[in-house]
């Protein structure tokens, strides 16, 4: 019994020997960036536009990258990198180098500051890089504070008056580097027969199955006290199939899966089965007929709801947008406003991990700034409520909420997280069809829309021009009145304005659907999630989808 006590014992103190051996090694890079900032903070401190706010994250990703198409691997890469990321401040938290200079494009966080780091855990390397790196950020922010004055004083009075910067609680966190290991000659082979089953028929031209799985580490120090290392780890598959049906139409069918690990990952076979299911989709598609100019009734699914609500609503709520003076500030005067029916709520929240047992992956603890991410219930019961924030606030809201992201390279602006639509009434999903079916005879049309997936879209924001949006859908229904099968059609873009699309949702279903994804925007690239139940919308508009007026290829495929 003894020996046995002196086993366990010894265990427990290799593993405390080896997580503090591993918080010394990792402790290296935030050590050394916190030394640098204190001395750049110190020395700089009696210059004539010393720096009030500096902050270096410094962003350890390790990653993966297999594709593999017609049942051969094309790529197989395996990437470290490590990079340096500079916010220095010159000025006060009311006005700095950061201000809008009215008359030129506003960049919305796009200025690239990245520089490369040692990959060894070298402090004076390491702070070397730092040093070099802090000076010409340092002399560009004297020019740019220079250059935001004078375009102060020449300009008319700001619509905003709000300050630039805003102080926010310094935070101390620490949290271990998660790495991973997979096989991947296991891997390699799956990959090779999911992009064999979607590259099987001759009229495919185009099929491919790729894994990308990343290990990222942030560290995070500021001049207000924070320090912050925390680590992410996801793991993506993507299937995708192209087709061109034969009036020239591009075709493209996708199929996405989202882990916190690769283990978590669907098995084999639920990927294959989806990848047949996908090329069947698409051969239905190629000859379906296509949809003409078409405004009724709809019922957008879950995952396209979701998507809809991300890119019509998530970017109109960012609140850094209000700072751009040429920006519509859609919901700018609707704050204890309505704008959505009063079943409706909407919650962005990045302290959930997973929703229903499902990952979703707008998941994080602190934000790009060295803020915690908060939950932000922005519509409730129909009512408009608050704007994401990062630490530059706008007139009414003047403190972060947790939603400053970036990718790195970029700057840090206020981005969505995890988007979470949240019905209070809902009806079962044949029920809602149901009720579009009425809705459609209202109207005196023999069908209505369902919108099954959708890929993405835009939306125009700007003051000079309609603040319009166009949805890309690649999957769409026929739903008659008279109960014929559900016919798929092509080749339309779902149109229309914000405000009046919200206003038209008059029912939920029980359902609820996750888009997990990447969002590109003027912060870079973060990962994000919409979530969203079935929604039927008494009126939408449909248009012609632009298309290539290439036929398909004469000869078939070898």
């Amino acid at each position: 019994m003894e020996l046995i006590k002196s086993k366990i014992l010894l265990f427990f103190l290799l593993l405390i020997f080896f997580q503090i051996s591993l918080y010394a090694q990792n402790a290296v890079v935030l050590d050394a960036a916190t030394k640098e900032l204190d001395r750049t903070m110190s020395e700089l401190k009696n210059k004539p536009n010393p720096p009030y706010y500096l902050s270096f994250t410094i962003y350890d990703i390790n990653s993966i990258l297999i594709k593999s198409s017609d049942g051969k691997i094309e790529t197989n890469n395996e990437n470290k990198t490590r990079t340096l990321d500079i916010d220095i401040r010159v000025g006060n938290y009311k006005f700095d180098n950061t201000h809008v200079i009215r008359g030129e494009a506003f960049n919305l966080g796009s200025n690239r500051n990245s520089y490369i780091l040692p990959l060894d855990n070298n402090e004076p390397a390491i702070r070397n890089s730092i040093w070099f790196a802090t000076d010409k950020e340092y002399k560009k922010a004297i020019e740019t504070y220079e250059k935001a004055k004078t375009n102060y004083s020449v300009k008319v009075q700001e619509e905003d008056t709000s300050a630039d910067f805003t102080p926010e609680k310094p935070h101390k966190f620490f949290e271990n580097v998660i790495n991973f290991n997979i096989d991947k000659i296991k891997w390699i082979e799956r990959l090779r027969k999911l992009s064999a089953i979607l590259t099987s028929e001759k009229w495919i031209m185009d099929g491919n199955a790729t894994l990308d799985i990343s290990s990222k580490t942030e560290y995070f120090t500021n001049s207000e006290g924070s320090q912050i290392q925390q680590s992410f780890l996801m793991a993506r598959i993507y299937l995708i199939a192209k087709t061109k049906a034969e009036d020239g139409m591009d075709l493209p069918l996708y199929k996405t899966y989202f882990a916190y690990s690769p283990d978590s990952l669907p098995d084999e076979k639920q990927m294959e089965d989806d990848a047949y299911k996908l090329v069947n989709t698409l051969n239905e598609l190629r000859n379906a007929p296509v949809m003409t100019t078409y405004t009724g009734p709809a019922i957008l699914s879950g995952g396209a709801a979701g998507v809809f609500f991300h890119e019509i609503f998530g970017h109109r709520v960012e609140g850094t947008r209000l700072k751009d003076p040429d920006n519509s500030q859609t919901f700018k005067n609707f704050v204890n406003k309505k704008i959505l029916p009063d079943f409706l709520s909407v919650v962005f929240d990045p302290t959930i991990k997973y929703l229903d047992g499902r990952p979703v992956s707008g998941y994080y603890k602190y934000d790009d700034e060295g803020v915690p991410g908060q939950k932000v219930n922005c519509v409730e019961d129909g009512i408009f409520k608050y704007f994401l924030m990062s630490r530059s606030p706008v007139e009414g809201f003047p403190h972060s909420n947790g939603h400053g992201r970036k990718q790195a390279g970029y700057n840090a602006v206020s981005r969505q997280s995890n988007l979470i639509v949240e019905a209070s009434k809902t009806v079962s999903i044949e029920k809602l069809k149901d009720l579009l079916r009425e809705e459609c005879r209202k109207q005196g049309l023999d069908y209505g829309l369902l919108f099954e997936k959708v890929q993405g879209g835009f939306t125009f924001t700007n003051r000079t021009i309609p603040n319009s949006f166009n949805v890309d859908p690649l999957i769409v229904y026929k739903v008659f009145t008279d109960n014929k099968p559900d016919e798929i059609v092509r080749g339309v873009d779902l149109i229309g304005t914000p405000l009046t699309t919200f206003s038209n949702i008059i029912a939920a279903g029980n359902d609820t659907e996750i888009f997990n994804g990447i969002c590109g925007a003027e912060s870079g690239s973060v990962p994000v999630s919409a979530s969203s139940p079935s929604l039927l919308v008494s009126k939408i508009e449909v248009q012609k989808k632009a298309k290539s007026q290439a036929k398909p290829p004469i000869l078939a495929a070898p």
